[in-house]
């Protein structure tokens, strides 16, 4: 007898449901990451009551957490979630975390707690960010990757963006409490659409050929029988990671993803309180400058992916390089001794507002393409030996080696943007991220896919439908 239908089913286990459910969750976890930033020092230095002089090291400790525990976690989650084909309670597990640790961070009076509500966001965030990302690739053909990549980003970013902006007004407009509810919300909201998703090959749901013909891999059927056989598959699955890393285009593209994600994590640790010294900007201000950082991801996203799908992403990745060296050179010359012409009571926050949002706009070109990057050579190797990383693919491998990247960016960023700003002053840290900016201009040129491998015979679907 034929199990009855869930309720629901068709709409429920649908990819345009499955990739709502997804683009939420990862709003939600980096809308997380990016509002502790302008409240943290209110947290360090009203409520744990902690010297004003130390508010720094903290700021620098607890975001550098972020990023450690992201390497370490983000292989062993990996590996897990390449193990299932359905990845929906991992998402709803690391939800669940996130809610938890969010609510630990927000009520904290002491500093052991707020490091363990830490710990659980880092840890449950890197979890969504892994099988999200994973999620995704799965059900859309590497021609398409970008645009569908850019179109998440687009949700990504509106978290980026708010996170931060919503943070700063609701703490100097309503109060503390007022503004810790927001992601409260916003968690609960994702637990609750996790729940309703069903996700092909979920044993409620019965198999047929709507569902499956929505959310099939289209590089399955490209690949021959051939390839299948073809090496070790047994071989190849242990050594995942070495396979990756011995190709120069998953370097690059590791290196791309590292320095992007130093550089903004760099300024979180460093811009509420070199503005505040420099300008006298408090929390609201200073979120507005995120906003300013990142507003033309949230309309540019989708086109910048679109052109990555027919314009590839050597050229215009290592133009975007070469050209935020100049602008992150700019952003230091505010407030710096050495230019009068631009202090805070002449040009130096019209330069300095002006400059934040070019860096945005023109960050447009760099910011994602590490991660298509080594998607596409998860892709093009798959193709060519479907076995080679285990019967469900390589999909969450791959995206922990791009959470390894940004975790360690995540953690140096702040780090060595603290240290430096602390030690050298802000000038100088921002002329050392702007000469890294060059020399990757020149590795991504070298190294980097001018557009992502296609197989023989291949023919582009007709429609974003078919996709």
């Amino acid at each position: 007898m034929e199990k009855p239908l869930p309720w629901g089913y068709r709409w429920r286990s649908s990819r345009t449901f499955i990739i709502f459910t997804v683009t939420v969750a990862l709003f939600a976890e980096t809308f997380l990451y990016g509002f502790l930033v302008p409240i943290l020092s209110y947290m360090i230095e009203v409520r744990l009551r902690i010297d004003p002089s130390e508010t720094q090291r903290y700021m620098t400790t607890l975001l550098s957490l972020h990023g450690f525990l992201g390497i370490v976690a983000a292989p062993i989650i990996a590996h897990f979630a390449d193990q299932t084909p359905n990845r929906k309670i991992p998402l709803l597990v690391a939800l669940a975390g996130c809610f938890v640790g969010t609510g630990l961070v927000a009520s904290t009076y002491s500093v052991a707690a707020l490091f363990v509500g830490r710990v659980m966001q880092a840890i449950a965030g890197c979890a969504a960010w892994v099988v999200g990302h994973a999620m995704l690739t799965d059900h859309i053909d590497a021609d398409n990757l970008g645009k569908a990549l850019g179109l998440a980003m687009t949700v990504v970013t509106a978290g980026i963006i708010s996170g931060p902006t919503v943070a700063g007004a609701m703490l100097e407009l309503f109060g503390y409490w007022s503004a810790w509810s927001v992601p409260l919300i916003v968690l609960a909201v994702d637990i609750v659409a996790r729940l309703i998703m069903l996700e092909p090959g979920d044993r409620s749901v019965p198999k047929n050929d709507e569902t499956t013909g929505l959310l099939q891999s289209t590089d399955s059927p490209d690949a021959t029988p051939e390839a299948a056989t073809n090496g070790d598959s047994g071989t190849s699955r242990r050594h995942f990671y070495q396979i990756m890393l011995s190709d120069p285009r998953v370097v690059a593209g590791l290196a791309n993803t590292l320095l992007m994600s130093s550089i903004f994590s760099g300024f979180e640790a460093t811009l509420p309180l070199h503005l505040r010294a420099v300008f006298h900007w408090g929390s609201l201000a200073t979120g507005l400058m995120f906003f300013c950082l990142q507003i033309p991801s949230f309309f540019l996203s989708a086109a910048t992916g679109w052109m990555r799908d027919r314009q590839g992403l050597r050229t215009p990745t290592a133009l975007g390089w070469f050209v935020l060296a100049p602008l992150l050179w700019l952003l230091g010359v505010p407030g710096d001794d050495h230019f009068p012409w631009a202090g805070a009571d002449t040009h130096g926050p019209a330069l300095f507002t002006t400059t934040m949002f070019g860096f945005g706009l023109v960050s447009m070109l760099v910011r994602g393409a590490g991660s298509l990057q080594v998607t596409w050579v998860v892709k093009e190797k798959q193709r060519q030996n479907p076995q080679i990383f285990g019967p469900h693919g390589g999909s969450s491998r791959s995206f922990s080696m791009v959470e390894m990247a940004f975790g360690t960016g995540s953690m140096l960023g702040p780090l060595v943007a603290g240290s430096l700003s602390e030690t050298v002053g802000y000038y100088a840290t921002t002329s050392f991220f702007a000469f890294l900016c060059l020399v990757l201009a020149g590795v991504t040129y070298k190294y980097y896919d001018t557009k992502p491998a296609r197989p023989v015979n291949s023919v582009p679907p007709a429609s974003p439908e078919e996709a």
